[in-house]
This record gives structure tokens, C-alpha cells and sequence, in this order.
């Protein structure tokens, strides 16, 4: 799947450069756009953490004018109970960021979790092989790492589909290119850093 545009009712500025879209978060960006046909003035989105569920919510604050609760498994309950109150009264769009929602969210407090439950809730799933292949190329664009695609699709190939493991991956090759003259990175230099640093194996995983 080639990678998508951020949706063009969202004006493109730095930080929304940062954000790929792909199958995995592609119905939560189209949620999050069109809020004007929410039921409730409310969205929880889940999803893994570095997948860039916080940038995305940052980016829908922005744009719509809302209220942004990351971790919001983690916050005050009676907090959390004003803040979705209020967000219906104001008619301000409420985002609530979580690993997973309720019932898997323990909630204690009762009003809460009945408002919890009837809260639409959108998902980032894990990444597919375009969207790893094309967050790969980013995150190493972005420490200044010159790489050819057919690099980019070795890593790829052998890296655990999640996005903690990329970052994992992406940390280990600027470390291992630190002394190295330029910041080219080539197939044999990335076996044997991420070899070193226990994070490759000749293997294709199954998931590729």
C-alpha cells in the first residue's frame, strides 16, 4: 500500500509532517477528521505506544480547537468524568488517549465508565510492511542517515513488527554509525550493527 496524505481538510505544517499514514491508522485519521458526524462529543483512541497516537492527537487539538487527555487511563477519574462532561456542555471535542479501551481500561469510578462505554473508540493497529518500510525511511531521514531503499526493505524484512521494535532498530544503526565516516547506511554495515546489538537475525519473520 502506498503511503496516504494526511487528509486535505488538515492545513500541512511541521508537525503533521512527522505523521505517515497507513492501513493501520488510516480510520482513526479519517475519525479524528470528521468530527462534525461524532454521536457524542468524545473519541477514545487506543493503540500502541510510539505509533504516534500522541502526535496524531495533538495534531486534531490543534486543528479542532478540543481538549487532548493523553494517558487518560492514568488520570484522575473525577477529572476525567468533569472533562467529558464538559466537552458535551461546550460542544468541544473531547480525545482521550489510551493502550487499550474500556473494559480492558479498569475504571472504578461507575458514571465514568458508563460514559466510557458509550464513547466511540478508533484504533492504531500494528504496523503493516508499507508502513514499516515508510516509517523506517522517516525515522532514519530524520537523524540525517542516508539509506537506499532496498536497504530500508532489508531492515524491514527483519524487524519485529512493532513500532517500539523500529525505534529500537533505528536507535542501534545511529549508535552503530557513530565514528563512521558520513552517515550512509548499507546493508553490511546495518547486519552487523544490529547483529551486535541483538536485534537481527538472517531470518525473514513469518509476519513478512
Amino acid at each position: 500500500m502506498a503511503q496516504l496524505d494526511l487528509p486535505l481538510g488538515w492545513p500541512a505544517d511541521a508537525s503533521e509532517g512527522e505523521f505517515v499514514v497507513g492501513e493501520a491508522n488510516a480510520r482513526a485519521v479519517h475519525h479524528l477528521e470528521h468530527r462534525g458526524s461524532w454521536p457524542l462529543m468524545a473519541t477514545i483512541l487506543a493503540g500502541p505506544r510510539k505509533s504516534g497516537r500522541s502526535l496524531l492527537g495533538r495534531i486534531f487539538a490543534a486543528h479542532s480547537g478540543g481538549t487532548l487527555i493523553d494517558d487518560a487511563e492514568r488520570e484522575d477519574e473525577e477529572a476525567l468524568f468533569h472533562a467529558w462532561n464538559r466537552a458535551q456542555m461546550d460542544r468541544r471535542p473531547l480525545l482521550m488517549i489510551a493502550d487499550a479501551p474500556p473494559p480492558e481500561w479498569k475504571v472504578q469510578l461507575s458514571d465514568l465508565r458508563t460514559r466510557l462505554t458509550a464513547t466511540p473508540v478508533v484504533r492504531i493497529g500494528d504496523p503493516d510492511d508499507a508502513l514499516m518500510r515508510d516509517l523506517l525511511h522517516r525515522y532514519l531521514e530524520r537523524r540525517r542517515i542516508v539509506v537506499r531503499p532496498e536497504v530500508v526493505d532489508w531492515i524491514a524484512a527483519r524487524t519485529e513488527r512493532s513500532y517500539v521494535a523500529l525505534w529500537r532498530v533505528v536507535d542501534a544503526l545511529e549508535d552503530g554509525l557513530e565514528g563512521r565516516r558520513g552517515r550512509r547506511l548499507s546493508i553490511p554495515v546495518a547486519r552487523a550493527t544490529l547483529a551486535d546489538a541483538g536485534l537481527h537475525s538472517d531470518e525473514i519473520s513469518a509476519d513478512h
